[in-house]
Parts: structure tokens; C-alpha cells; sequence
């Protein structure tokens, strides 16, 4: 087996449910994963929109998660710069702190990417910090990625 992510909520490649939307609750899915490399440090996850009309659409960023971490639970509070564990959350594409869930224009299904990075290190980024920070940072430490993906369409 290989580092991996995953949830529970919906299967890869499918229906992300309502919940997890604009449409719904706007609360996070709880994530899991398995198989972190042994020398990883530190975790970061990225969400993202790629079939966004205007680009890449950021939902979502963490970053410092304890390597030891195998979990993310449902409804992570999206107001909180920093979360259980000293995990940091940085602003998404909607300008807040925190998950903000598919919210796409009516029309075809987008895709919804959970990304997870292990990383040999801890990143120096301040909560609330941007993606282009946490990205910049993170780059030359990154030992693994996982991923994990679902589409909605409203």
C-alpha cells in the first residue's frame, strides 16, 4: 500500500453529497489517510476547483497537520486559523479562513480535488496565510501527495 486519502462521505470519483456544498451545510467531509512516509514531518491539504470558470478555484488549504495525524474529522470550524493538533487553515478563493465547500455555476459536474502532501518539515506560514504562501513553502519539502476526488453540479 501507498499513501493514500480518503472519505468516507462519497466514493472517489463520485457525487460529492449535498452536505458538503454551498448547497448544504458548507461543512468539510472527514478525511482519513493511510501510509504516511516515515520521514514526513508534516501534512498539507489543498481543495480545489480546477473547472472553475475563472481557473483553478482554491476551497480549502491546511497546513503544520502532525505527521502522526490520520484523520481530519467531518465540520473542521472554518473560522479557526488554527485547528486540533496546531494544524494552520489559510484563506480560500472566497476570501475566508477555512473550508468553503462546491459552489459552482449551474451546468456540467466540476471536480473537487483533495489533496494531501507529506512534507519533511514544518512549514514556517502564518495562519491565514494564502495558497501561493503555503505552496511556495511547502514546494522543495514534499515527500508524497495523495489524492482523492468527487464531483457536484448544481
Amino acid at each position: 500500500m501507498s499513501f493514500a486519502i480518503k472519505t468516507a462521505a462519497f466514493t472517489n470519483g463520485g457525487e460529492i453529497p449535498r452536505k458538503y456544498t454551498c448547497s448544504g451545510e458548507n461543512v468539510s467531509p472527514a478525511l482519513s489517510w493511510a501510509e504516511t512516509p516515515l520521514q514526513a514531518r508534516s501534512l498539507a491539504l489543498i481543495c480545489d476547483d480546477p473547472d472553475a470558470p475563472g481557473g483553478t478555484w482554491t476551497h480549502w488549504i491546511v497546513w503544520n497537520i502532525p505527521a502522526q495525524t490520520s484523520s481530519l474529522p467531518e465540520a473542521v470550524p472554518a473560522s479557526q486559523e488554527t485547528i486540533a493538533g496546531g494544524a494552520r487553515q489559510g484563506k480560500n478563493d472566497f476570501g475566508r479562513i477555512g473550508y468553503g465547500g462546491p459552489c459552482p455555476p449551474p451546468g456540467k459536474p466540476h471536480r473537487y480535488f483533495f489533496r494531501l502532501y507529506a512534507l519533511g518539515t514544518m512549514l514556517d506560514v502564518k495562519p491565514g496565510a494564502s495558497r501561493s504562501e503555503m505552496e511556495s513553502a511547502m514546494k522543495p519539502h514534499v515527500l508524497a501527495r495523495a489524492e482523492w476526488m468527487g464531483l457536484f453540479k448544481r
